[in-house]
Protein backbone atom coordinates (compact mmCIF):
# COMPACT_ATOMS: atom_id res chain seq x y z
CA UNK A 1 0.00 0.00 0.00
CA UNK A 2 0.84 3.44 -0.93
CA UNK A 3 0.16 6.68 0.30
CA UNK A 4 -1.64 7.84 -2.27
CA UNK A 5 -3.54 4.45 -1.72
CA UNK A 6 -5.05 5.94 1.60
CA UNK A 7 -8.96 7.39 1.41
CA UNK A 8 -11.14 7.63 4.25
CA UNK A 9 -14.40 5.33 4.97
CA UNK A 10 -17.39 5.09 2.51
CA UNK A 11 -19.85 7.43 3.61
CA UNK A 12 -17.54 9.28 6.39
CA UNK A 13 -17.06 12.54 4.26
CA UNK A 14 -20.15 14.20 2.33
CA UNK A 15 -20.03 17.21 0.49
CA UNK A 16 -22.12 20.14 2.15
CA UNK A 17 -26.05 20.46 0.02
CA UNK A 18 -25.57 24.13 -1.31
CA UNK A 19 -29.11 25.64 -1.09
CA UNK A 20 -30.22 27.93 -3.31
CA UNK A 21 -28.34 26.81 -6.45
CA UNK A 22 -31.04 25.36 -9.05
CA UNK A 23 -32.99 22.49 -9.20
CA UNK A 24 -29.68 20.68 -10.13
CA UNK A 25 -28.78 20.79 -6.72
CA UNK A 26 -31.16 18.91 -5.02
CA UNK A 27 -32.21 22.52 -2.46
CA UNK A 28 -32.78 24.80 -5.73
CA UNK A 29 -35.41 27.14 -6.09
CA UNK A 30 -37.11 27.65 -2.93
CA UNK A 31 -33.79 26.21 -0.95
CA UNK A 32 -36.28 24.31 1.18
CA UNK A 33 -38.45 27.59 2.95
CA UNK A 34 -41.40 26.88 1.22
CA UNK A 35 -43.28 29.43 -1.26
CA UNK A 36 -43.48 33.06 0.04
CA UNK A 37 -44.61 34.13 3.70
CA UNK A 38 -42.64 35.47 6.03
CA UNK A 39 -40.14 33.05 7.34
CA UNK A 40 -39.00 32.42 3.48
CA UNK A 41 -37.82 36.28 3.67
CA UNK A 42 -34.13 36.99 4.57
CA UNK A 43 -33.69 37.63 7.90
CA UNK A 44 -36.71 36.03 9.52
CA UNK A 45 -36.75 35.60 12.98
CA UNK A 46 -40.23 34.88 15.33
CA UNK A 47 -39.95 34.45 18.27
CA UNK A 48 -40.94 31.08 20.30
CA UNK A 49 -43.78 32.97 22.31
CA UNK A 50 -44.79 34.61 19.40
CA UNK A 51 -49.05 33.57 18.54
CA UNK A 52 -49.58 34.94 14.96
CA UNK A 53 -51.04 38.11 16.11
CA UNK A 54 -53.78 37.41 18.40
CA UNK A 55 -53.56 38.07 21.98
CA UNK A 56 -50.79 36.95 23.90
CA UNK A 57 -51.32 34.38 26.64
CA UNK A 58 -49.65 36.52 29.18
CA UNK A 59 -51.99 39.47 28.66
CA UNK A 60 -55.28 36.70 28.38
CA UNK A 61 -54.60 35.80 31.73
CA UNK A 62 -56.76 37.30 34.64
CA UNK A 63 -54.60 39.62 37.09
CA UNK A 64 -54.50 41.24 40.58
CA UNK A 65 -57.62 39.77 41.23
CA UNK A 66 -56.64 37.56 44.39
CA UNK A 67 -57.26 34.07 44.78
CA UNK A 68 -59.93 31.00 45.58
CA UNK A 69 -59.47 29.28 49.25
CA UNK A 70 -59.58 25.97 48.67
CA UNK A 71 -59.92 25.39 52.40
CA UNK A 72 -62.37 28.47 52.91
CA UNK A 73 -65.44 26.89 55.12
CA UNK A 74 -68.51 28.32 54.16
CA UNK A 75 -71.36 28.41 57.05
CA UNK A 76 -74.66 28.55 56.82
CA UNK A 77 -75.75 32.33 58.78
CA UNK A 78 -78.65 32.61 61.09
CA UNK A 79 -79.22 34.73 63.83
CA UNK A 80 -80.18 34.43 67.50
CA UNK A 81 -83.05 37.13 66.72
CA UNK A 82 -84.73 35.11 64.01
CA UNK A 83 -84.43 31.87 66.23
CA UNK A 84 -86.03 33.61 69.27
CA UNK A 85 -88.96 34.63 66.83
CA UNK A 86 -89.46 30.80 65.75
CA UNK A 87 -89.24 29.43 69.54
CA UNK A 88 -91.77 32.35 70.17
CA UNK A 89 -94.22 30.96 67.27
CA UNK A 90 -93.55 27.36 68.43
CA UNK A 91 -92.27 26.37 64.74
CA UNK A 92 -89.19 24.07 66.69
CA UNK A 93 -91.75 22.09 68.45
CA UNK A 94 -91.83 23.88 72.23
CA UNK A 95 -94.29 26.73 72.51
CA UNK A 96 -92.18 30.06 73.61
CA UNK A 97 -92.26 30.94 77.31
CA UNK A 98 -93.12 27.45 78.69
CA UNK A 99 -91.35 25.51 80.99
CA UNK A 100 -89.50 23.71 78.17
CA UNK A 101 -86.17 25.06 76.95
CA UNK A 102 -86.17 24.29 73.33
CA UNK A 103 -82.87 22.39 71.93
CA UNK A 104 -81.97 23.70 68.46
CA UNK A 105 -79.64 22.27 66.66
CA UNK A 106 -79.02 21.61 62.43
CA UNK A 107 -81.37 19.43 62.09
CA UNK A 108 -84.59 21.73 63.73
CA UNK A 109 -82.92 24.67 61.98
CA UNK A 110 -83.21 22.55 58.56
CA UNK A 111 -86.66 21.64 59.53
CA UNK A 112 -87.77 25.29 60.44
CA UNK A 113 -86.47 26.12 56.86
CA UNK A 114 -83.76 28.67 58.20
CA UNK A 115 -81.11 27.05 56.65
CA UNK A 116 -80.74 24.71 53.88
CA UNK A 117 -78.86 21.73 54.86
CA UNK A 118 -78.17 20.03 58.31
CA UNK A 119 -75.05 18.22 56.40
CA UNK A 120 -73.74 22.10 56.09
CA UNK A 121 -71.69 23.85 59.30
CA UNK A 122 -73.68 26.56 61.07
CA UNK A 123 -72.83 29.61 62.28
CA UNK A 124 -75.30 31.71 65.00
CA UNK A 125 -74.94 35.61 64.61
CA UNK A 126 -75.68 38.03 67.67
CA UNK A 127 -78.27 40.06 65.19
CA UNK A 128 -81.43 40.50 67.00
CA UNK A 129 -82.67 40.17 70.84
CA UNK A 130 -83.24 37.12 73.07
CA UNK A 131 -86.17 36.69 75.32
CA UNK A 132 -85.56 33.41 76.59
CA UNK A 133 -83.99 30.53 77.63
CA UNK A 134 -82.78 28.37 74.59
CA UNK A 135 -80.06 25.60 74.37
CA UNK A 136 -78.55 26.22 70.97
CA UNK A 137 -75.87 23.48 69.60
CA UNK A 138 -74.02 24.89 66.25
CA UNK A 139 -70.60 24.79 65.10
CA UNK A 140 -69.37 28.00 65.22
CA UNK A 141 -71.31 31.35 67.23
CA UNK A 142 -70.32 34.95 67.12
CA UNK A 143 -69.02 36.30 70.46
CA UNK A 144 -72.43 39.17 70.82
CA UNK A 145 -74.42 35.67 70.04
CA UNK A 146 -73.21 33.76 72.59
CA UNK A 147 -73.46 36.28 75.69
CA UNK A 148 -77.08 37.53 74.22
CA UNK A 149 -77.86 33.62 74.52
CA UNK A 150 -76.32 33.43 77.90
CA UNK A 151 -77.72 37.04 79.14
CA UNK A 152 -81.33 35.24 78.60
CA UNK A 153 -80.63 32.40 80.51
CA UNK A 154 -79.66 29.78 78.16
CA UNK A 155 -76.60 28.19 77.18
CA UNK A 156 -74.86 27.25 74.01
CA UNK A 157 -73.14 24.12 72.90
CA UNK A 158 -70.04 24.52 70.14
CA UNK A 159 -70.32 21.33 68.17
CA UNK A 160 -66.37 19.72 67.36
CA UNK A 161 -65.40 19.00 63.76
CA UNK A 162 -65.84 15.61 62.61
CA UNK A 163 -62.25 13.82 61.71
CA UNK A 164 -62.81 11.86 58.22
CA UNK A 165 -61.31 8.63 58.42
CA UNK A 166 -59.04 7.46 55.98
CA UNK A 167 -59.44 4.71 53.58
CA UNK A 168 -56.94 2.69 55.07
CA UNK A 169 -58.39 2.82 58.38
CA UNK A 170 -61.49 1.76 57.45
CA UNK A 171 -60.28 -0.87 55.40
CA UNK A 172 -58.32 -2.26 58.46
CA UNK A 173 -60.98 -1.65 60.45
CA UNK A 174 -63.82 -3.66 58.35
CA UNK A 175 -60.68 -6.59 57.88
CA UNK A 176 -60.65 -7.09 61.76
CA UNK A 177 -64.34 -7.11 61.93
CA UNK A 178 -64.66 -10.08 59.32
CA UNK A 179 -61.88 -12.04 60.97
CA UNK A 180 -63.95 -12.00 64.32
CA UNK A 181 -67.24 -12.69 62.49
CA UNK A 182 -65.05 -15.74 60.60
CA UNK A 183 -63.87 -17.07 64.20
CA UNK A 184 -67.45 -16.03 65.87
CA UNK A 185 -69.41 -18.72 63.16
CA UNK A 186 -66.71 -21.19 62.79
CA UNK A 187 -67.38 -22.27 66.84
CA UNK A 188 -63.69 -23.68 66.61
CA UNK A 189 -63.44 -25.10 70.47
CA UNK A 190 -60.05 -23.89 72.39
CA UNK A 191 -57.55 -26.86 73.06
CA UNK A 192 -58.01 -27.90 76.64
CA UNK A 193 -54.47 -27.28 78.65
CA UNK A 194 -53.29 -29.31 80.92
CA UNK A 195 -51.96 -27.91 84.42
CA UNK A 196 -49.49 -30.43 84.17
CA UNK A 197 -47.93 -29.75 80.77
CA UNK A 198 -47.76 -25.60 81.42
CA UNK A 199 -43.99 -23.84 82.11
CA UNK A 200 -42.90 -23.75 85.18
CA UNK A 201 -40.48 -21.19 86.39
CA UNK A 202 -38.22 -21.52 89.19
CA UNK A 203 -39.72 -20.19 92.65
CA UNK A 204 -43.18 -19.77 91.58
CA UNK A 205 -45.69 -21.05 94.12
CA UNK A 206 -47.19 -23.64 91.27
CA UNK A 207 -43.75 -25.56 91.43
CA UNK A 208 -44.43 -29.19 91.63
CA UNK A 209 -43.51 -30.65 95.16
CA UNK A 210 -43.07 -34.13 94.97
CA UNK A 211 -43.62 -36.60 98.12
CA UNK A 212 -42.39 -39.83 98.25
CA UNK A 213 -44.74 -42.60 99.26
CA UNK A 214 -42.42 -44.21 102.31
CA UNK A 215 -41.32 -41.03 103.52
CA UNK A 216 -45.77 -40.18 104.20
CA UNK A 217 -46.03 -43.24 106.07
CA UNK A 218 -42.86 -42.60 108.01
CA UNK A 219 -44.58 -39.22 108.72
CA UNK A 220 -47.35 -40.61 109.85
CA UNK A 221 -46.30 -43.16 112.03
CA UNK A 222 -45.35 -42.27 115.38
CA UNK A 223 -41.06 -41.89 116.32
CA UNK A 224 -41.64 -44.29 119.16
CA UNK A 225 -38.50 -44.83 120.86
CA UNK A 226 -36.19 -43.23 118.19
CA UNK A 227 -35.17 -39.67 118.59
CA UNK A 228 -37.25 -37.08 116.78
CA UNK A 229 -33.71 -35.78 115.42
CA UNK A 230 -32.96 -39.28 113.45
CA UNK A 231 -36.48 -39.21 111.99
CA UNK A 232 -36.97 -38.96 108.15
CA UNK A 233 -37.39 -36.02 106.24
CA UNK A 234 -41.13 -35.88 105.59
CA UNK A 235 -41.26 -34.22 101.85
CA UNK A 236 -38.69 -34.68 99.37
CA UNK A 237 -38.25 -31.90 96.18
CA UNK A 238 -38.29 -33.03 92.80
CA UNK A 239 -37.14 -30.08 91.25
CA UNK A 240 -34.14 -28.38 89.87
CA UNK A 241 -33.06 -27.14 93.18
CA UNK A 242 -32.85 -30.69 94.87
CA UNK A 243 -30.70 -32.22 92.06
CA UNK A 244 -28.54 -28.90 92.47
CA UNK A 245 -28.20 -29.86 96.09
CA UNK A 246 -27.22 -33.42 96.03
Amino acid sequence: MKLHDLHPAAGSRRERTRVGRGIAAGKGKTAGRGTKGQKSRAGASIPAWFEGGQTPIHIRVPKLRGFKNRFKIQYQVVNVGTIDEYATAGRFGVEGGKSDVPTINAEVLESAGLITSAQRPVKVLGHGDVSQKLFIAADKFSDSAKSKVEAAGGFVQVLAPEKEETAQAKAGRADMADEATEATEAGDPQPDVDASEAPESEGSATSAIAVEPEAEADAEEPAGDEPAAKAKPARKRASKTTSEEE
